[in-house]
């Protein structure tokens, strides 16, 4: 047990070394143009990305993240750790939680304890990323989903917490001028109900992630970000791969104009998500990437 932590510490150390020398890179090649970073937020990142590393420890996951230059994290804690070791963890490191996430069920059943939930991390933003659904998702679905989350945001803004639903592809099906994400942002009330953008599963549903964040400026929070491998097909399942998730700028995604877009909107949160195996070589080559682009 020892031996594998120590080399997990070491594998860390290296990869902390390899981001930074990735930034460096992105940083030289802009030298001299006069651009300023398009990107000046702190990074985030949802906790679920290092669930294959709960098993070396907490701490050791933590502090890998601190090391990245990471600020923020979307919880809550996982499975395994209680709210309350996982807080103090945090804690001393100096990592905020301005998101957690929740079911589609308990958020319906008992919206106030995830209003407790929330304010024991300190968030202001609770997401549900996912509806429940046959084999395709309809308009059924839709409505359904329009009137638990206005009845649920209703409790959680009088409790001072802000609604967001996280997309998942699904929701790109046709529907009238437009598709199903469209019915449900524009029958939800936005007094209750707003939402994150998954860049990765925005497009990998057919949408156009820049478009849409200027489509509804007022709506959107929070960001996940990720990139799709490239000769991946779009459909409308919500799944892909795990080992289709690529760094950011490595994939399909038009990651600058989607990051100019977000700025222009006033996005604050964006939260890192690689679902792939390989994310603790891919996470550190995102961040270069994005501290490397500049504004035109």
């Amino acid at each position: 047990m020892t031996f594998g932590l120590s080399n997990f510490i070491t594998i860390m150390k290296k990869i902390f070394l390899l981001a930074l020398f990735v930034s460096c890179l992105y940083s030289l090649n802009s030298l001299g143009q006069g651009a300023k970073p398009l990107f000046t937020n702190p990074f985030g990142v949802e906790i679920y990305t290092y669930r294959n590393s709960y098993a070396k420890g907490m701490a050791a996951v933590l502090d890998t993240i601190k090391a990245l230059g990471i600020k923020e994290v979307e919880g809550p804690n996982p499975k395994g750790i209680s709210a309350e070791e996982f807080k103090k963890l945090l804690d001393e490191r100096g990592l905020v939680v301005p998101s957690i996430g929740a079911g589609y069920e308990e958020l319906v059943k008992d919206p106030l304890s995830i209003v407790k939930q929330a304010k024991f991390f300190g968030a202001n933003y609770v997401m549900v990323a996912w509806i429940g659904h046959g084999k395709t998702f309809t308009l059924e679905d839709a409505k359904k989903a329009v009137a638990d989350f206005n009845a649920a945001g209703k409790v959680l803004a009088e409790n001072g917490i802000t609604f967001c639903y996280h997309d998942h592809g699904y929701e790109f099906g046709p529907y009238g001028d437009g598709t199903l994400l469209d019915y449900i942002i524009q029958n939800t009330d936005a007094r209750y109900v707003q939402f994150e953008m998954d860049l990765m599963w925005t497009f990998h549903g057919g949408g156009d992630p820049a478009a849409l964040l200027y489509k509804y400026p007022t709506r959107w929070k929070m960001l996940h970000l990720k990139d799709i491998r490239k000769g991946i097909a779009n459909d409308l399942t919500g799944g892909t791969d795990t080992n289709n998730d690529v760094a950011l700028g490595t994939g399909q995604l038009n990651i600058p104009a989607i990051l100019k877009a977000a700025k222009a909107i006033s996005i604050k949160h964006y939260f890192i998500e690689d679902e792939s195996p390989n994310h603790a070589g891919q996470i550190p080559l995102t961040i270069g990437y994005v501290k490397g682009l500049r504004e035109e």
